[in-house]
């Protein structure tokens, strides 16, 4: 699907509990989003048998989020980066700052007018970069971009699977207007009925 926009930038804090169990905090609104590109790392192996592929398994291993964005405030600087304000209100980032993983949400406009929704369930921040430039003869806009690690959360959905991304897309076939109203308001969390629930693995 062809998108042509990208806004709703949000990331929730999450909380870690036994054996990491992630427990997500309200979402707030990281920056205005410029854009965001997000590529995938795959485990893959193939199985040859009589002179030929057998079984062939592709599954996610990791994935690179990178987010151009208008600004980083200082809330946002701290949660993601592990920075701390000083008493005179400095943000400072020390070599010793151990940032934190974060859910990460928006939205992309596709050509027919619907929005694309994501989350992606656990991804790490590094230090953002700044590219600096001296005023010219033309005005050129200089914008942080900040990278993370994607990974799958250790929390099990209820298909005892880990999930490291949720997608919907508004008006599709099953989708409740609902789920989309109230997709910012929390991390989605998964839910199955009780038939497709028990058709997983670990």
């Amino acid at each position: 699907m062809a998108t042509i926009g990208l806004d709703k930038l949000y990331y929730a804090k999450i909380t870690e509990g036994a054996n990491g169990v992630e427990t997500y905090g309200t979402p707030v609104q990281l920056a205005k989003a410029i854009n965001a590109d997000i590529t995938v790392e795959l485990l893959e192996a193939t199985l040859f048998a009589d002179d030929g592929a057998d079984t062939v398994i592709k599954e996610f291993k990791s994935g690179t989020l990178s987010l151009g964005i208008n600004d980083i405030g200082v809330q946002a600087a701290q949660d993601l980066t592990g920075a701390r304000l000083d008493s005179n209100g400095v943000l400072i980032s020390a070599s010793e700052d151990t940032p934190a993983p974060v859910a990460i949400g928006f939205r992309a406009k596709s050509a027919s007018g619907h929005y694309r929704y994501f989350w992606l369930y656990r991804v790490l921040f590094g230090i953002p970069s700044t590219s600096l430039k001296t005023k010219g003869d033309s005005i050129e806009f200089s914008t942080p971009t900040i990278e993370g690690a994607i990974s799958r959360r250790n929390k099990l959905d209820g298909q005892n699977n880990h999930p490291w991304k949720a997608e919907v897309t508004e008006g599709a076939t099953g989708v409740s207007s609902g789920t989309i109203e109230d997709w910012f308001d929390a991390v989605y969390e998964p839910t199955y009925t009780a038939a497709a629930a028990g058709g997983g693995n670990v």
